[in-house]
This record gives C-alpha cells, structure tokens and sequence, in this order.
C-alpha cells in the first residue's frame, strides 16, 4: 500500500450521500478516477452496517493497492482489515485510536485550528485534516476556518494535511494557492453526474 506522503486525492464515501448506490460500486469509480485514499464515513449505521459496508470497500481497495479507513471507530478498523482510523476532536486520541488499532496502521485526526493542528502532530498522528476550509453541508455545525489556517499550517506543520471542507472543483485551485498540497473531497464527488471525470479533473489539478 502506499505511503500517506504520495496520496494527493482523498474521497469520503459518506454514506449520507449515496442515494442507493453499491458501496463496492463508488469506490471502483473513485480509484478509477484517481482517487489515492478512500475513508468510509457511516454516521447513522451501526457497527455490523458499517462493517459490512467496510468488508465490500476493502475488498475494491486491496485490488487496487489503494489505502482505506474507517471513519471515528477505531475497534472496526482492526475488525475489518483497514489501513487506520481517522479521529475527530471530540473522539479518542491518537495514542488511544492507536493503541486500539495496533502497531503500523495509520491515524488521522481532523483539526479546526492551527493549535490542534500542532497538537495532533505531536500526538502522532500521520496525518491531519485542516477545515473545513468552506462552509459545508457535511459538518453544518462548524464554522468555515478559511485559507488563512491553509497557509499557516503549511508553513508550520510538517506532517502532511489534507484540507477538508466544501472543497470543488471550482475552488480548488484557490486551496493550492494557499499552500495545500492534498485534498479531501466528500459531496463534490459524491454529487458528480459523472464521479470518474470528476475525480480526474480534480487529480488534474493537484498534479500541477
């Protein structure tokens, strides 16, 4: 599998945002389109559901050799041959996500602000999510943190972020001007009439 430092393209197959579709389905659709990294977000399901949904994108993944978590339940991740968990602020930490995980798997936390951004580097994390950049349908209950905590994170972490949040094809351009190397994108994708060209057009991008 690859390393965290080469996944550009990060897609959330959000379960919200299905509307009936295969999971497997989604997830040979995004790694068609370019997709580097796929996390499972599956907020109202339980965990036999979510395990499920879980074992038939693992299986699309390990296919390709492309890198898959699992969304806020670390104990599933371990359970269903993920690559790691991502935590959010309010979930375990690091070290907790990790210990339930084990040895060798990846933990992702999503910061808000550049002090937890420096904090989950500290803590270990592999990675960070930075946002959400824009106001979102997907967390309504935060307040966008815009490109001013882009730029700051990109000059003062050194573990690689992916920004997070509202983040299209139309803004994405003005993310990588702010420093942004890698992206989380979660609607934009799941909303394309057509989520091949839409996850190219966006690998295009992030190629340059």
């Amino acid at each position: 599998s690859r390393l965290i430092e080469h996944c550009r393209l990060y897609a959330i197959l959000d379960t919200t945002w299905l509307a009936g579709r295969d999971v497997a389905v989604v997830a040979s659709q995004m790694i068609e389109g370019g997709v580097d990294l796929i996390q499972l977000r599956a907020k109202k399901e339980s965990d036999e559901e979510m395990t499920a949904l879980a074992r038939s994108i693992r299986k699309v993944t390990n296919t390709h050799e492309i890198p898959f978590m699992i969304n806020d339940r670390p104990h599933l991740a371990a359970a269903t041959g993920a690559d790691g968990a991502h935590v959010g602020q309010d979930d375990l930490s690091v070290a907790e996500a990790r210990r339930i995980i084990g040895s060798g798997k990846w933990v992702g936390k999503s910061t808000h602000s550049l002090r937890q951004a420096l904090d989950a580097e500290r803590e270990g994390a592999d990675y960070i999510g930075v946002g959400p950049v824009y106001a979102t349908p997907t967390k309504p209950d935060y307040s966008p943190v815009g490109l001013g905590l882009v730029r700051q994170v990109s000059s003062q972490v050194k573990i690689p972020f992916f920004c997070i949040g509202g983040i299209k094809l139309e803004n994405t351009a003005e993310v990588l001007a702010a420093g942004a190397r890698r992206l989380v994108v979660v609607s934009g994708i799941l909303q394309a009439t057509n989520m091949i060209n839409y996850c190219r057009a966006l690998k295009a991008l992030l190629r340059n």
